[in-house]
């Protein structure tokens, strides 16, 4: 007669395993760059790793020796392997991913595609990345479509409340955010975003420049239809590369305004057709080397895995976060709906690029953000230039060591140690 099961067996599950840590000095050992400074500029172009910048040389090497477009023909099958490297970490089809060569390639692509009319509204955050906020000013200007502007709740993110209030005004043709930011540590309620669009049936267009490889990022979960994001920041890949993903039935009604090669057919004297997938966005000319790095580089972060990545760069950021906090004179500029790996801040009575000139001059690497590149947030909250230090699988604690007593030691030096707050930049 067997035992009787326990209310114990019969119930419990069983214990998950612990999160995965992440190597951080395996992740410094292949990435020879760690080992010249103190590198904080993630968001700007993160440090390459051996295998990535291996990729590029070998594909230069091949094309120096076979030709251009018979190293290409050899190489067609990883180059396919990206595009399926991307719809994985997307949580896209195949065939609505395309490869672009920057992020803002495909969001004027993308834009240009839903072929505004006057008086279209487009409903933008002002998380809104200077380029396209640009191009959404220009298409306003020239073809007479309403950009309208969504307030910011107390958290400092989109106001859902307004959103919805403006969903329920009127049709709107688009509704766009960033992700998020190049201005801040902000990370938008892209999923709630996502949710209200569906419900009205309006295109979301998810700026992930700044989250893809720092954050999960899953298009079927956030609701977004269009998503652009570029390669060389988070994801760590090379310069040069970017992507633009385009759900379906969205993609079915999407038109590029200058075909290319690449995506249509030429079918007869005075006809064509479009490819059926999202290659319908890229061009012929492609630098492939760059495309196969950032394979290399999609491969490496789905070995580490993103949730494992993020956890480790919200932690070091909240530390960092945390840590300039402290400092008399020094003002962390993040909203309250901060999060993930960047962290943004001002020095009292110096100048962001003078800070950022004297870290670097202590071996530590970061960038002075101005208003110019995100006048609709950092105007809107009384910023004329910001510190921005972005964090990544290479950095540990020696490096956030470095970048604090370098930025106490500059305060000190300048006598702003008092925490007075002459001079504040808010």
């Amino acid at each position: 007669m067997s035992a009787p099961v326990t209310a114990t067996t019969a119930t419990s599950p069983p214990n998950p395993p612990p999160p995965r840590p992440l190597n951080v000095a395996a992740e410094r050992a292949r990435t020879p760059g760690s080992f010249t400074g103190h590198h904080f500029n993630a968001a700007g172009a993160a440090l390459l790793a051996n295998g990535t910048v291996e990729a590029v040389i070998d594909h230069l090497r091949a094309e120096s020796l076979s030709g251009g477009y018979e190293a290409a023909k050899h190489a067609a099958p990883a180059l396919e392997d990206v595009y399926a490297r991307t719809a994985e970490l997307l949580g896209a089809r195949l065939e609505e991913v395309a490869l672009v060569e920057s992020a803002t390639a495909g969001w004027q692509r993308a834009v240009s595609a839903l072929r505004l009319r006057p008086g279209d509204r487009v409903l933008a955050a002002r998380s809104s990345y200077v380029s396209s906020a640009l191009h959404l000013l220009s298409v306003e200007r020239d073809h007479g479509v309403r950009v309208e502007l969504l307030p910011n709740g107390p958290d400092g993110a989109v106001d859902l409340e307004a959103l919805e209030a403006a969903l329920r005004a009127g049709p709107a043709a688009l509704v766009t955010a960033a992700h998020v930011p190049t201005s801040s540590g902000l990370v938008e309620p892209a999923s709630s975003i996502g949710a209200l669009t569906g419900a009205h049936g309006v295109p979301f267009l998810l700026d992930a420049t700044q989250s893809l490889g720092q954050l999960p990022v899953d298009m079927g979960a956030i609701g977004c239809d269009l998503l652009i994001g570029t390669g060389r920041k988070f994801l760590r890949g090379p310069r040069g590369t970017g992507l633009l993903a385009v759900r379906r039935p969205l993609l079915d009604r999407l038109a590029p305004e200058a075909p290319d090669v690449r995506g249509a057919v030429w079918t007869a004297e005075r006809t064509w057709e479009l490819v059926p997938d999202a290659k319908r966005f890229e061009l012929w000319e492609a630098a492939h080397a760059l495309r196969l790095g950032l394979g290399a580089a999609l491969t490496a972060l789905g070995t580490l895995g993103v949730d494992t990545v993020s956890r480790h760069l919200t932690a070091l950021a909240a530390t960092l976060r945390e840590r300039l906090s402290a400092l008399p004179g020094v003002y962390v500029t993040d909203p309250p709906a901060a999060g993930g790996a960047i962290v943004t801040f001002v020095v009292d009575g110096l100048d962001a690029s003078e800070v950022q000139r004297q870290l670097t001059y202590r071996r530590v690497h970061l960038i002075a953000v101005p208003a110019g590149h995100g006048r609709w947030d950092m105007d809107h909250r009384g910023l004329t230039k910001v510190v921005r230090a972005s964090v990544h699988v290479y950095n540990d604690q020696d490096d956030l060591d470095a970048l604090v007593e370098a930025v106490r030691e500059i305060v000190c030096l300048q006598g702003r140690g008092t925490g007075s707050g002459a001079g504040r930049q808010e």
